[in-house]
């Protein structure tokens, strides 16, 4: 199953939106913002940036599997 890995990530702090690529193989726990340098840890029940602030869910999710 192809999986998507592009997100686009929103600050919720200053609401800057970025394209990132995901990674998969593994989960990223932190980001830092561009434009404001805010710190984004995921938020509670979710294992990574992209599932508390992205477009899309990271590749673990999609997939069905545990995160890494």
């Amino acid at each position: 199953m192809k999986v998507e890995l592009k997100s686009i990530i929103t600050c919720p702090k200053c609401r800057h939106q970025i394209e990132e690529t995901m990674p998969e193989d593994s989960c990223q726990f932190f980001y830092e913002c561009e434009n404001c340098h805010t710190v984004l840890k995921p938020k509670q029940g979710d294992c990574c940036v992209y599932c508390s602030y992205g477009s899309v869910k990271c590749p673990s999710i999609l997939l069905g599997n545990n995160c890494y």
